[in-house]
């Protein structure tokens, strides 16, 4: 093994030292606990309550041990009955809410993305956005970029809404797309075309964004931060939901949620959540069709031990909604013309970004006593995808509008197998309380990326008068390239407080080999690569809701990128110093956040003029601020709101020392509202909107043109009565054109323009 040498953090040798010795500790005396017990929140295996906004009334049995003792130690883990709820001093009277379950509401007051164990979020030293499923419905967000539009530094939707392929994960002015998306706490992988972010919305119970570099938790990430995909889980109540809709786009949808005991002492629960579509994008010619179907069972055989299967199943059928347009015509006119929204640049009959995502799995948990837990989270996951597409290359003839386009096929396979083995001990060490957790994780990865070009009679297209050809004649193989990857983590953290006063501090050590094979070339070349990563934090939580913190956090990412010398590159390196303050009102029902943040990216991948082989020279930094806060009180009123000011800047490149990275707007702000009428003849009647606004960015590498800023409006009509629901949501309701992004004068995306999509639902 080479061990990876962290650029210019020689003087933190004996901080990591430090940290694993304090791991160390921690865990002997997780194996040896002393002092008395103080109870604290375990993170559970699995949900067991309905959804709060259709949950009812119900007994559910459970089975208890015979013994005195016995029957008394699980009644204080019993979980909490929708009919009974209790409060916990942090639940700030939101009621039965646990890391991995419904929220009522915008707020949620738990997670368990940053420290994998249960923990309130007043009480974690870092910035974490949950995004609940009522702001999921409430917003009418189709995709996981449209839920993340109303969160702080985070665009999940970079290069626009009508991106079929779902690209462009943003976090904290770094791309994350490829490396961010976690489903349950587990890395799910992407190839060099393809990745998992389109997975629909509608089986996650929330979505959670961990800002900044998570290694020491998760091992190989990337510096903005990840994102979490938290599945719907099975409920101890009887529920169920159906629903259709249909609207601008000729877009058609049903779906349907529903779940609750299959046996009398509800020791077996069940849920099955499914999504079926048939539509279009704001681009001719491109389908956007979808089959989701998500099943789960939960089997307790006893009051210690839970586990539960899960799966899902996608299947998309759909066009490249993501047309390559040049800027002229786009961001400035092209001789006072304007390229139309809807202009499609493709062949009609070779267009497809056709997906099938497949995942399996189970989540375990037994609780050894009332203070050792031992958790087990494994999950397959497989994709496959075929993409056949033309796209703009640039134009050829500026004044006549005529674009250049190039053709390609690919099809893309991934296999990934992750499991997460943790054990987690709460106690005491004299003035201390401690919740410890040590864990050993192993993810294999394996994917074939495949493509040949592509050609048509009509090689150039008016981007103005477009005239279609329809043939296409496929042409030699350009890349079979296959990477083989596993990985080794073995990490542990204490979160210790002393009265109101926290610290927490995380170690964690990475094998990793990787392996690529160019099936072109007849090549194959490979890597061991080996880091230790580490988290340090600090908090005092005061009385009133107020929560200072600051946090330091590291990563690693391997590259799959060769060098001059053809041997794979080092991974990059990431480090975030982070301070913020957290404010939880007493008596409401709200969350503020305020986070300052310095990142640095180390060892970027550089291609310098003229060889432009791949080199690891480059660094970039961002630096900035975040304000988030949401709010849903009693009488009806959700509210969120978003800031996020980022500057980040290239500070080592060969060519563009000093520039702005492509695509990263220095202000980015939101403004959700919306309320329910209580009473009167007109109760039951929803309505809000929300306000988007995304600054200026550059459009190239070398920062010679601007994308300007953008200003939208989206909004929200509904009406409920008894078990029924009608609902209109409106997004860019003024219908306002703009281009989401730019990566070069060639490469240029328009945002989506107005969507309408009306609903009925109806619950029991």
């Amino acid at each position: 093994m080479t061990d990876l040498q962290l650029s210019s953090r020689a003087d933190t040798r004996r901080r990591q030292i430090q940290i694993l010795f304090l791991g160390a500790a921690s865990t002997f005396a997780l194996v040896v606990p002393f002092g008395a017990v103080e109870a604290q929140t375990q993170i559970p295996a699995v949900t067991v309550e309905a959804p709060a906004q259709r949950a009812r009334p119900a007994a559910v049995a459970s089975r208890r041990g015979s013994g005195a003792t016995r029957t008394a130690r699980a009644d204080r883990r019993a979980p909490p009955q929708q009919a009974a709820p209790t409060q916990s001093a942090s639940s700030n009277g939101v009621t039965g809410e646990r890391a991995n379950g419904p929220v009522r509401g915008f707020v949620a007051t738990r997670s368990g993305t940053a420290t994998k164990t249960d923990t309130p979020l007043i009480e974690t030293p870092q910035s974490v956005s949950v995004v609940t499923t009522d702001q999921v419905r409430n917003q009418g967000a189709v995709s996981i970029g449209e839920a993340l539009r109303y969160t702080a530094g985070v665009s999940g939707d970079v290069n626009g809404g009508s991106d079929t392929r779902f690209g462009a994960l943003q976090i904290r002015g770094f791309d994350t797309t490829m490396s961010g998306l976690y489903v349950d706490g587990l890395r799910v992988p992407s190839s060099n075309y393809v990745h998992f972010n389109g997975l629909d919305p509608y089986g996650a119970e929330r979505l959670e964004v961990l800002k900044g570099p998570s290694s020491a938790m998760y091992g190989g990430s990337g510096t903005g931060g990840i994102l979490n995909y938290v599945t719907k889980l099975p409920t101890a109540q009887q529920f169920g939901e159906v629903s259709i809709s249909g609207g601008s786009f000729n877009r058609y949808q049903g779906q349907f949620d529903m779940g609750g005991p299959a046996n009398k002492d509800g020791t077996v629960l069940w849920r099955l959540t499914g999504v079926v579509r048939d539509g279009e994008t704001q681009v001719d010619f491109t389908k956007d069709n979808r089959v989701f179907i998500a099943p789960a069972i939960t089997f307790k055989p006893n009051e210690d031990t839970t586990i539960t299967i899960l799966a899902n199943y996608q299947r998309d059928r759909a066009g490249w909604g993501l047309q390559f347009l040049p800027a002229s015509g786009t961001v400035w006119p092209n001789n006072g013309r304007t390229i139309p929204v809807s202009f499609f640049a493709g062949v009609p009959s070779f267009n497809a970004f056709n997906t099938e995502i497949a995942t399996a799995g189970y989540q375990l948990s037994h609780n050894f006593t009332d203070n050792i837990t031992f958790r087990q989270n494994l999950r397959y996951a497989y994709q496959h995808n075929e993409e056949k597409v033309f796209y703009g290359g640039g134009y050829t003839d500026e004044a006549a509008g005529r674009l250049a386009r190039f053709g390609s096929y690919s099809n893309s396979y991934i296999n990934s197998f992750a499991v997460d083995n943790q054990l987690q001990g709460k106690f005491t060490t004299g003035f201390l309380s401690h919740t410890t957790l040590v864990g050993i994780d192993y993810r294999n990865t394996r994917f074939r990326d495949t493509a040949f070009g592509v050609t048509t009679s009509a090689p150039e297209i008016n981007v103005f008068n477009p005239v279609y050809s329809y043939d296409w004649t496929m042409g030699a193989m350009s890349d079979d390239t296959g990477v083989k990857q596993s990985q080794v983590g073995l990490y542990a953290q204490d979160q210790i407080k002393l009265g109101r006063l926290s610290f927490q501090l995380g170690g964690r050590q990475d094998f990793v080999t990787t392996q690529v094979d160019s099936g072109i070339f007849n090549t194959s070349v490979a890597k061991d690569a080996s880091a230790f990563t580490g988290r340090a934090a600090l908090m005092y939580n005061f009385d009133n809701g107020i929560a200072p913190y600051f946090s330091y956090s590291e990563s690693f990412l391997p590259v799959l990128a060769t060098g001059p010398s053809g041997q794979l590159l080092n991974p990059e390196t990431g480090v975030q110093y982070e301070v913020g303050v957290k404010y939880q009102p007493i008596g409401w029902n709200a969350l503020f956040t305020f986070a300052a943040f310095d990142l640095t990216r180390d060892n970027v991948v550089t291609f310098a003029p003229p060889s432009y082989l791949a080199e690891q020279t480059g660094q970039v930094k961002s630096r900035g601020i975040e304000l988030e806060g949401s709010m849903s009180l009693a009488d009806g009123w959700n509210l969120r709101a978003a800031y996020a000011y980022v500057d980040a800047t290239v500070t080592q490149d060969p060519v563009n020392v000093g520039k702005a990275p492509v695509t990263v707007p220095l202000n980015r702000a939101s403004l959700w509202n919306d309320y329910t009428l209580q009473t009167g003849p007109l109760a039951g009647l929803q309505f809000g909107g929300g306000l988007r606004y995304v600054g200026a960015t550059w459009g190239d590498d070398a920062n010679t043109f601007k994308v300007g800023s953008a200003t939208v409006l989206d909004a929200l009509l509904a009406y409920t009565r008894d078990n029924w629901r009608l609902s209109l949501n409106v997004t860019n309701l003024a219908d306002t054109r703009y281009v989401a992004a730019c990566y070069s004068l060639s490469g240029c995306f328009y945002a989506e323009g107005r969507k309408a999509i009306g609903k009925l639902t109806y619950r029991w």
